[in-house]
């Protein structure tokens, strides 16, 4: 449970090899908004067969689908609405892949994911054989890049105070509001917009009442921000969405009918939240790599760096985080495959990782000195970037007030996170 299959470590020195060979050398013009990481997405999928044969096996899946065909593979166990096996559903695939391209770049990790994870999965997982077709295939193949919209200027911490909302009309849907820190939104193809749906009486005033709605760039009163500039994640761009009286019809409402989304939403920020480890798994091994080597090479007073107490003292508790963080991948990795697992520790562990991996980049930072805070050094960029996961998906502040929620309901108090 708490290392690495042959068959991990396999696809970990390649998806490594492809990192440093494709993906490194452009970091720098991805951080600086010179370069796009779109097209690095194509190539990475097109060099482990994942485009052609993704496009194949979904085809396949949805003709299928759309015959009634499914008999015992409708119940099997599915990845975008394909039936694959155990070792396909291996969470700990997913987890490599992640960790890997966060020690190169988390911002690319993170356009990645918003637009497969996020937006992808979120229709292949919910949208009719159609939607599927028309809009899931395109973005979990790469064709189209995609992004997911729930987040709202005045909403903060409270996810699903929504003020974008879907008025019926004519068959269809007239939708306006804007959304705010959308990974990918400047440049995105395909939108799962959250609104509420406003008829006119009480089920406007209630939060669970929320539903998604696919869309494609272009669309009449669809406009999207330039990228916004950030702290960190700057190879992935991040920008608003407003919709002024956006006409959908009925078929753009994601599924295909009015079926209260929240817990469906909820379900894709947990997954958000389980990605966490991952990252921050991969920044942490990156920092401490990179401190070795520093600590060895470098000469001060005549010594190797390495020499100094001091100096082992930060790589001995970079290492103990490391192992904290990895324990905690490895477990939830374990949870989602056999799906399982509480809210308590789905946050817990994103609270703790998140917060392990801002202190070892301010860490490694420290060890190097000037050197740490050039940008020539990789440390100064991926503490930047770490800090993001203490705030994406759910705050530190919100993960500690959701843990102390839940352990307070299972003992018989209900509490809100409002107090």
């Amino acid at each position: 449970m708490f290392e690495l299959q042959e068959g991990h470590r396999i696809m970990e020195r390649a998806i490594r090899q492809f990192c440093e060979k494709e993906i490194a050398p452009h970091v720098e013009k991805m951080e600086s908004g010179e370069l796009l990481p779109y097209d690095l997405m194509r190539k990475m999928a097109d060099a482990f067969g994942i485009r052609k044969m993704g496009k194949e096996l979904l085809e396949k899946a949805l003709a299928k689908a759309e015959e009634g065909g499914e008999g015992k593979e409708g119940k099997a166990k599915t990845r975008f609405g394909v039936p694959v096996s155990e070792e396909a559903l291996d969470p700990m695939i997913m987890a490599v892949v992640g960790k890997e391209l966060c020690r190169v770049s988390p911002s690319f990790a993170l356009a990645f994911a918003a637009s497969i994870g996020l937006c992808g999965q979120t229709i292949m997982a919910k949208g009719t054989v159609e939607q599927k077709r028309q809009y899931g295939i395109p973005v979990v193949t790469l064709d189209k890049v995609g992004c997911w919209g729930l987040t709202e200027p005045e909403a903060g911490s409270d996810a699903f105070a929504l003020r974008t909302i879907a008025r019926p009309k004519d068959n269809g849907y007239v939708l306006n509001g804007s959304k705010i820190f959308i990974t990918n939104a400047p440049y995105a193809d395909v939108f799962v917009i959250y609104a509420k749906i406003d008829r006119g009486d009480e089920a406007k005033a209630d939060k669970r009442r929320i539903y998604p709605f696919v869309m494609e760039r272009g669309i009449q009163g669809l406009s999207t921000s330039p990228p916004m500039k950030k702290m960190g994640m700057c190879g992935s761009p991040t920008g608003e969405i407003f919709l002024e009286d956006v006409f959908v019809t009925a078929d753009q409402l994601l599924g295909g009918e009015e079926k209260t989304s929240r817990d469906q939403a909820k379900e894709v920020l947990a997954s958000e939240r389980t990605g966490a480890p991952f990252m921050c798994w991969g920044i942490i091994e990156r920092c401490l790599d990179d401190c070795i080597k520093f600590a060895i090479e470098r000469k001060q007073f005549g010594k190797s760096l390495a020499e100094f107490q001091l100096i082992q003292e930060k790589i001995a508790k970079m290492f103990v985080q490391l192992e904290n963080v990895k324990n905690l991948a490895f477990k939830q990795a374990w949870l989602q495959k056999n799906r399982k697992g509480t809210l308590e520790e789905f946050c817990a562990a994103k609270y703790y990782c998140s917060a392990a991996a801002v202190e070892v980049g301010l860490e490694a930072i420290q060890l190097m000195g000037g050197y740490g805070y050039m940008k020539e050094y990789h440390v100064e960029m991926l503490m930047r970037d770490a800090k993001l996961i203490q705030i994406g998906g759910g705050t530190s502040e919100i993960q500690i007030l959701n843990i102390a929620k839940e352990l307070f309901r299972k003992a018989g108090k209900e509490i809100s996170l409002a107090g």
